[in-house]
């Protein structure tokens, strides 16, 4: 390939002036001002969807923590705390019975 030829496209130019560097300079902080500000308003949007969601979802299980609270109270309480009269594990059902009521 001839060295000597150069492709129009890739000529090299003079260095930016002062002007281009100070537009360049302006537009770039403009830039940077835009984005971060962009970045706020998300940030903004997504806390006020996550306390709106969360208390939404407060509101709809108030209910079941009610019903919870009321179980809780209902309980026997020993000086140990809550007495669990039966015990569920991995889904099983096991009732403690004593001795002289178990059937023969």
């Amino acid at each position: 390939m001839d060295s000597t030829r150069q492709n129009p496209q890739f000529r090299q130019s003079s260095p930016p002036g002062p002007i281009a560097r100070l537009v360049a300079f302006v537009l770039s902080a403009a830039l940077l001002v835009l984005g971060f500000m962009f970045s706020l308003v998300a940030l903004a949007v997504v806390a006020v969807l996550g306390v709106v969601l969360g208390g939404w979802l407060w509101w709809k299980t108030r209910t079941l923590r009610k019903q919870m609270q009321q179980m809780r109270e209902a309980q026997p309480v020993s000086k140990d705390g809550p007495m669990p009269r039966d015990q569920v594990i991995e889904g099983e059902f096991i009732r403690e019975v004593a001795p002289d009521q178990r059937l023969r």
